[in-house]
Formats: structure tokens, sequence, C-alpha cells
């Protein structure tokens, strides 16, 4: 084992959202600060995808296999690269609504209250709209919560067919919205290009790519973190620091914290209230298919949203969730998740290949909050990486989509020129896609019930943090990528203040 000779004041564990954010908020602080990934630095910008790579699914999974509730094998579609999945995510960056940090009921049972506000929230989501260079509008959605400033960018246009589409569902009384885009001057802003390659300009930040961590190691009486364990090549090394942030996504991050068991912390570190790995969340995720008759890009962004049934429908009090454009299905990394989907249009248009389809069709992805339970967790069973998950709050799932399926049969009436069929191909997301995996490290006030306090620091350790979505309380049905950000600006601040 080498043991590095430099000390570092912050010593930051992953590079996704939350870890390449924070990189970039503590950069000017002139402190020592160490980034660890995983992956390598991919100078393609992540709008660049192309179709023959989005289906070659190994492209985006990890390279080793996580293990299912049977003890079945499957490998995630989590990506490790400088920006982790923000490298291929949508560039969709929305606020969670102010009643989703209440408490709320669901048809599937309790959503539970965050211990912070949306107004604790507000002004760094303020930040992180201007950081990302999210192009927006707020007057469209009646469900968007209150911004102290506009969207720092306009809306992007929609394709010409959803524009159309976007005409009917306003004349039908419904409100179709303009979804927030990060979007930069090569595309889609993501967390390498806006946090982590921003940082570097700084003499005092150091990189280091295909460094896999293995241990956290701390003090004898187990109160701070004084190691990191990582794996460069075929070399282990030691790397020492005041404080040690980890960011690694909701499951690995767990996975590290339960794998770095001592004997002060014999369930893990910071694992005093068996929390660590409890309550992994993900969303329910459906995407649905209309075929049209007019061709299109296949390579457009998502821009179009609907939240008309986020709170409930009529004859229906409980929460159903967000509906939005798939965008291009050559650029949705995603799609290459559902061969159902690609099964059925066969089916229905047999002379068609895989371009044929795409240009002639738009895909709906349906997003569902999904509740924490304590048995949807992440653990370790002899060197392998258990990820128990059994979905809830299906029903109230269920009725988005048929309720969607309705007001898609709407549009096409009123449009027959444009929509030629009614039959509408469906495919449910299955375990392996972890895009909005969060809750593993909920924050709160009570160390008995929580993993993390309200500054996302470990209750038990008092130099380790946490700032990707583990920390997450409940799940929302808008994805968690903001919120994400926005927090880690947040934490940002509670360490310059320490570093000062």
């Amino acid at each position: 084992m080498i043991i590095d000779d430099q000390y570092y004041d912050v010593i930051i564990i992953g590079t996704g959202a939350g870890g390449g954010t924070l990189a970039r908020k503590l950069a000017l602080t002139g402190k020592k600060i160490l980034v660890l990934e995983r992956g390598e630095l991919i100078y393609r910008e992540s709008s660049e995808l192309v179709e023959t790579e989005v289906f070659k699914k190994e492209q985006y999974h990890a390279p080793e296999p996580w293990y299912d509730n049977e003890g079945e094998p499957f490998y995630p579609q989590t990506h490790y690269a400088v920006g982790g999945n923000t490298k291929i995510w949508s560039g969709v960056l929305q606020r969670m609504r102010e009643r989703d940090f209440e408490q709320v009921q669901h048809q599937g049972g309790l959503s539970p209250a965050w211990p912070l506000k949306y107004q604790d929230f507000e002004p760094y989501y303020t930040e992180a709209e201007k950081l990302y260079q999210v192009h927006g509008k707020v007057e469209d959605d009646p469900t968007e919560p209150p911004h102290s400033e506009a969207y720092p960018f306009a809306e992007v246009a929609h394709e010409p067919i959803l524009q159309s589409i976007g005409e009917t569902l306003s004349k039908q009384g419904l409100h179709p919205t303009h979804l927030p885009l990060g979007l930069g001057d090569q595309g889609r802003t993501d967390a390498e290009d806006t946090g982590v390659t921003p940082a570097l300009e700084s003499e005092n930040v150091t990189l280091k790519t295909s460094a896999q961590v293995i241990l956290l190691h701390t003090n004898s009486s187990g109160s701070e973190v004084k190691a990191v364990e990582a794996k460069i090549g075929e070399q282990t090394y030691l790397f020492l620091g005041d404080i040690v942030v980890l960011a690694c996504g909701a499951v690995n991050s767990a996975a590290l914290l339960l794998r770095s068991a001592n004997e002060k912390h014999p369930k893990g570190i910071a694992n005093r209230s068996d929390q660590v790995g409890r309550n992994l969340m993900k969303q329910l995720l459906s995407v649905v298919v209309q075929l049209t008759s007019p061709a299109n890009s296949g390579s457009f962004p998502r821009t179009l949203g609907l939240n008309d049934f986020y709170w409930g429908d009529k004859d229906f009090p409980h929460p159903l969730g967000h509906v939005q454009n798939s965008g291009g299905i050559y650029q949705d990394v995603i799609f290459a998740e559902a061969p159902p989907i690609f099964s059925a249009l066969s089916k229905l248009m047999p002379n068609f290949g895989l371009r044929q389809l795409a240009t002639h069709s738009v895909g709906w992805w349906l997003k569902t909050e999904d509740l924490p339970h304590s048995n949807n967790r992440v653990y370790h069973l002899g060197n392998k990486l258990r990820v128990d998950y059994t979905p809830n709050n299906v029903e109230a799932h269920d009725r988005l989509v048929y309720r969607w399926l309705d007001v898609l049969k709407s549009v096409e009436q009123a449009q027959p020129n444009v929509f030629n069929r009614t039959t509408h191909p469906r495919s449910d997301m299955p375990i392996q896609v972890v895009a909005h995996q969060c809750g593993t490290c909920r924050f709160g006030e009570d160390p008995e019930t929580s993993v993390l306090n309200l500054d996302c620091r470990t209750h038990d350790v008092h130099n380790l943090y946490v700032v990707d979505s583990s920390f997450f309380p409940s799940h929302a049905s808008v994805s968690p990528g903001l919120t994400v950000i926005a927090n880690a600006l947040r934490v940002g601040d509670r360490l310059l203040e320490q570093l000062q």
C-alpha cells in the first residue's frame, strides 16, 4: 500500500451532481482538495450520444454485477465517469414542489415530511439554476413552486410534433409546460463541464480518475475518518484528509459505509441507527409510445411536461405523478432498457427498422413517487452487493398510465392526420434502471432514525458528509437532479464556514 504524501483539507469521493458541484463550490477556497472518481474523464458532451451508442446497453452499465431480491445478478444502468450519471442524463432540472417537503398521504402509504422545507432550499435552487444554465418558463405550470428569480434563460422550443400536442392539450383544459433544461454552449450541462472541469482550473484541486474507493478508515475512537483507501490500477493507495465527503450515488455510498465496518462501527460506519442502506427509492418509471404518421428527427430533447395529475385526479384524491416526453429515442439512454417497447412496435410495424420506429413515434415517461420502506435496502451478502427492492405505490402509478392513455387517445382523435393508431405499447423499467436512486442515508434531527444531520454530516462521525441523493427522506415524482445540486451547494456553504 502506498500512503500519499499529500494531506488534504477535503476529500470528495464521486463526481456526479453532488460531488462535481461541491468540488466547484469549494475550489476557490485555496484549500487542498482531492477528488476521487472511479471512472475516467470523457471529453464528449453529455448531449453527443448517438443511436449506435445508446443501444449498446453495456456501454452505460456498471462493470460489476449487483444482486436482486432473489439473489440474481444484474448490471445496473449507472455510469462511472467524471460527471457520473449526469453524462447520460436528459438535462431536465426540476424543483420539487413545496408540498413534496411535507408529509403526504399516498394511496400506497405515507410519504414522510422533510426536516427542512422548500424555503430552505429555494435560494440554492436559484443558485443551481444559474450554475447549470437552466432554460425554462415558470408561468405555465400551476404546480411550480415560487421562485425568487426567473429562470436565467428562456424556455427551449418544442419539436413541431410536441408543439402540436401541447396546443391540443391546452384546448382540452390541461396545462402542458416547458420543462426546465440545463443547456450550455455545447449541449446539456453536466457535473463534469459545470463542476469538475472549472474546479480543476484552481491549482489546489487534484482529480484522480480510475480510483475505486475500497474502504474508509476511522481513528481509534471511531469519531472521525482518518484515511480513504482506494485502488488505482493494481496498486492500493491511502489518502489522508480533514473532511471526507461521499458522493458515490445512493447505492454505492451506502455500500461503502457498510463495507467499512470496524470495531467501533460493527454494523458499518455511521450506522448506529441501522438505517444505512435502508429506505432505497428509485421512482416508478414507465414509458408509453405513441405512433405518428409524420416523421421526426428521433433526436430532440425532452421539453414538454405535464403535472395536472401530480396531486391526483377527479374522483382520486391521492398523488399520481409527472408526465414528460422522452426526448428523441436515439438520445434517450434509458430507452435501451425497454425491449418490450420495440418488440411491440415491431409487431405493429413489421416492415420498419429501428430508425423508422424512432422517427415515427413519440415516447412519454411517466413517473410516480415510490415510498420509503426499510426492507428496500442495500447490503452485502458475502462479497455480493445486494439491492433488495420491491416496488410500492404501484396502483397509483398504473392509474397515471391509464389516465395518460386516455389523454393520448383524445389527442389522436383531435389530430387524425397525425396519429393513425390507437395502440400504445408500455414498458416498466426493470431494477437495473437506477437513474433516480435515493434515500439510503436519510437526513434528520434524530440520530436513532436517521444517518445524517441537517447539514448532511453523519451523526456518528464528525468529519464525514454525504452529498448525493442518499440524504432524501422521501422521493418526489420529479427528477431528483436539481435537488441534489442545490443540496450540494447548501452543504458547500456549511463547509466554507469550516474551512475559513
